[in-house]
């Protein structure tokens, strides 16, 4: 084999070798970006920090959090003034024995008449309907908070 065809060989390897990491790097860009769906909402900046209201010990809108869907289904949580914790730790307000609920997943804490939804990190996120809460983020009732394969919802 002449000194040129090997050259040529080996160049075209290189090139070859090099596509497998480019492709294996966008994929794993891929995996680890958020989905489209996943869109970040925003909240006023007075609600970004628990315990910030001006209001404090006025009632807040909904009365309670009921789990709609998952292993819980039909529990329900008092709202009150206090923070709600969710995930798998068991000094969690709601403990969710799910393979995708992170120990310490979610918070929820009033801010005036509303309730904030954040997430504490979690690897499969918070989302509100077919929103991923990226930011600390307002639960109106009537949507659905879902974590893991619990959906729960602010209601009276």
């Amino acid at each position: 084999m002449s000194e040129f065809a090997l050259t040529l060989m080996r160049l075209g390897f290189l090139a070859l070798l090099w596509i497998a990491v480019f492709s294996a790097l966008a994929v794993l860009r891929r995996d680890l970006a958020a989905p489209r769906e996943a869109r970040g909402v925003n909240v006023a900046p007075s609600a970004a920090v628990a315990g910030t209201s001006k209001r404090r010990g006025r009632r807040t809108s909904g009365k309670k959090l009921t789990v709609v869907d998952g292993e819980l289904k039909g529990t329900a949580v008092p709202l009150s003034t206090s923070v709600i914790t969710i995930g798998r730790a068991p000094d969690s307000t709601i403990v969710l024995v799910d393979d995708y609920v992170s120990t310490k997943h979610a918070r929820l804490y009033p801010n005036g008449n509303d309730w904030v939804v954040e997430d504490l990190g979690s690897t499969n996120g918070t989302w509100i309907d077919k929103t991923r809460v990226v930011t600390p983020t307002v639960l109106q009732p009537g949507q659905d908070l879902r974590i893991g394969r619990t959906t729960m919802r602010i209601g009276k």
